[in-house]
């Protein structure tokens, strides 16, 4: 598949999106930027440049039609990597207020230089392990949305991404086609959340799944545990 803007808007449109030539501009920097770092750090396994259009970009972009997300909004991505799933919703939604958490600071490098980059300012990275930054009093239920993208197991993944979301907010989990909500009633409703939505759908012939949970109540103040707990003991 080629990659220029016309391409790329028609595959946008048959998925039900629209697609700006800025916003297009802004991903191919990303796009070549990505490929051009992971030649130093392992950043993805995907390097064919119609494969990082879908299976990130879009991949990545599309929870947005799925999802009530309101203008403004600020929404922290827990585990970002690479930058995924909030970084091409950055530049599709240019009116969200991003933070990017991760655990590896070389990452976080790299988001910061894309972000000069593309003059997107909309964005900022934060160092450090979601067990600890959910129990900082400036993180800790301050988001209207946390992400999450096939960074953990469901019931793993709420424990780290609930503590951040405020009440009336959401956790929205990208995840593949063979997790359950249903494995995670215990931990959504320990940790204040009530599950709104589990979204099925193919994209591109990949078969996805969406998990929206809204917090409902606050998270008990001994959450989250220790990464090492979380892990042996599941809620």
């Amino acid at each position: 598949m080629k990659t220029d803007f016309l391409t790329i808007q028609k595959l946008f449109v048959e998925n039900g999106l629209g697609l700006t030539e800025k916003q297009f501009k802004a991903l191919e920097i990303y796009r070549e930027f990505l490929l051009e770092y992971n030649e130093k750090i392992n950043l993805t396994a995907i390097v064919e440049s119609d494969e990082i259009w879908k299976k990130h970009f879009l991949d990545s972009i599309y929870p947005l039609r799925l999802a009530d997300i309101s203008e403004f909004s600020s929404i922290i991505d827990v585990g970002t990597g690479a930058g995924f799933p909030s970084v091409p919703m950055a530049i599709y939604r240019d009116d969200l207020n991003i933070t990017m958490l991760d655990s590896l600071h070389k990452r976080l490098v790299f988001l910061e230089q894309l972000a000069i980059k593309t003059g997107i300012k909309s964005w900022q990275c934060i160092h450090g392990r979601a067990e600890d930054i959910g129990k900082v009093p400036e993180h800790r239920e301050k988001y209207d949305v946390a992400v999450a993208r096939a960074v953990a197991a469901l019931p793993v993944l709420c424990e780290y991404c609930l503590p951040f979301v405020k009440v009336g907010g959401c956790f929205i989990a990208l995840k593949g086609p063979n997790e359950c909500a249903a494995d995670a009633v215990n931990a959504i409703a320990e940790l204040g959340g009530s599950l709104e939505k589990e979204i099925a759908y193919n994209l591109c012939g990949d078969d996805r799944k969406l998990v929206i949970i809204r917090k409902v109540s606050q998270t008990p103040t001994k959450y989250p545990r220790r990464s090492k707990r979380i892990q042996q003991m599941p809620l």
